[in-house]
């Protein structure tokens, strides 16, 4: 059956909120990892990402998704072994912490740009 109901808003897909759902649940871990990190990443591009992704592809858009699952389980296992130094009393090393850090930035960045570019 044809329904002329017009919609007031548009409904996100599921993908899509997980997905940045995962990405900004990165974002606050590492301000918990890095205490210089306050503000968060240098661009937290959700707003960017909401806008474009009703005229992204539905291949771009699985491509988000799957790199956003990968990149919160390297993030994960990477924060959570600075944080068993710190629970087991020994201080993770600044170069360690910036490098985590700075890669996590980058992939970030990277996996926004799958629907931004």
């Amino acid at each position: 059956m044809l329904h002329l109901v017009p919609q007031s808003e548009p409904v996100s897909s599921p993908v899509y909120a997980e997905a940045v759902a995962r990405l900004a649940s990165v974002r606050h871990a590492l301000r918990l990892v890095d205490g210089g990190f306050g503000a968060g990443p240098e661009d937290s591009l959700d707003q960017d990402i909401a806008a474009a992704w009703p005229n992204s592809s539905e291949a771009k858009q699985q491509w988000f998704d799957r790199r956003s699952t990968v990149l919160v389980g390297a993030a994960e296992a990477g924060i959570e072994a600075l944080l068993e130094e710190r629970h087991g009393g020994r201080v993770p090393h600044n170069d360690a912490c910036r490098s985590l850090v700075d890669e996590i930035r980058r992939e970030l960045r990277d996996v926004a740009n799958i629907i931004l570019a």
